[in-house]
């Protein structure tokens, strides 16, 4: 086996057995390509099936050298494994050449967020007496209200909001659905711009059923829903650097600060491992404390 058939056949397993998005299937392609360049940069004529310890260890201290951060050495090297996992699992090879690497070790950074009032404050500088403003604001109450994605509320479907059970159904990564709940101004916000705004768009043929749009009737971007949030923070002079995620972040601090379950807050985001979820239980020690004194027998 060649590199090249190599690829192609991870490529079609995870296309069509994993149902990944075109760009995590060509992340992974990416992290294998690394190893595969290396390879020939040190003038060594080796197969993916020919490839040893000491071959993957190198790359990971060569990337390391050219500056390459931990956590993308990490990823670099999580999709090098899956790709010799697949290669075992298809019995084309026997022993895993990763098996007995260890990953660099990761401060994990704790995700940027916004407090309640920041929230509200760049709310209330949407101008809702615009189209654009009415829209806006459905969105971003959307955005943090269900903790979606930026890709989950862009390609939200009109089919697919349930106002009387109060829930949304998103697809995520790897094209997994799951039930979201929506909260009632989010919910009353959305019901406007839906009945007053978006029936007055003409939309473009196959946008039909995506719920936000832009003027010209076709579906927003990324880079819209940024500008969008980008603007607003400058508006209200907010001195952080935030994006479509950051209220995805603040939602999830939000609720386990409250008291919400971890498990519920895993289930809302779709996180497929808990700790996933854990790096937002970065609650104030001062808090902790106070809950131990308040709450614990023998405190």
């Amino acid at each position: 086996m060649n590199w090249n058939t190599g690829l192609q056949q991870f490529k079609a397993y995870l296309q069509l057995e994993k149902s990944l998005s075109g760009n995590s299937v060509e992340a992974y392609l990416r992290d294998i390509s690394k190893l595969e360049q290396f390879l020939e940069a040190c003038g060594e004529k080796v197969g993916p099936l020919e490839v040893k310890s000491a071959h993957v260890q190198g790359l990971l201290g060569w990337v390391n050298e050219l500056g390459m951060t931990p956590h993308s050495q990490a990823r670099t090297l999580s999709g090098i494994r899956a790709f010799y996992k697949f290669l075992i699992m298809e019995d084309v090879l026997s022993a895993d050449p990763t098996e007995t690497i260890e990953a660099p070790k990761l401060n994990r950074k704790l995700p940027d967020t916004l407090s309640y009032e920041e929230i509200s404050q760049l709310f209330e500088a949407i101008d809702v007496s615009t189209p654009e403003g009415a829209r806006n604001k459905a969105m971003l109450e959307t955005l943090y209200s269900s903790g979606l994605r930026v890709s989950e509320l862009i390609e939200l479907k009109i089919s697919n909001v349930y106002p009387d059970m109060g829930f949304l159904r998103v697809t995520g990564k790897g094209n997994k659905e799951r039930l979201v709940p929506i909260g009632r101004d989010a919910l009353k916000f959305l019901k406007i711009y839906l009945e007053e705004i978006r029936v007055h768009i003409p939309v473009k043929k196959g946008q039909e059923d995506f719920v936000f749009l832009n003027r010209r009737g076709a579906g927003l971007t990324r880079v819209m829903v940024f500008t969008i949030i980008k603007s607003l923070a400058q508006k209200i002079g907010l001195n952080k650097i935030i994006s479509p995620h950051t209220f995805r972040h603040s939602f999830a601090t939000h609720l386990i600060e409250g008291g919400a379950d971890l498990r519920a807050v895993q289930e809302m985001l779709g996180h497929e491992s808990i700790t996933t979820t854990e790096i937002y239980t970065h609650l104030d020690r001062d808090y902790l404390k106070q809950i131990i004194q308040d709450f614990h027998p023998r405190s």
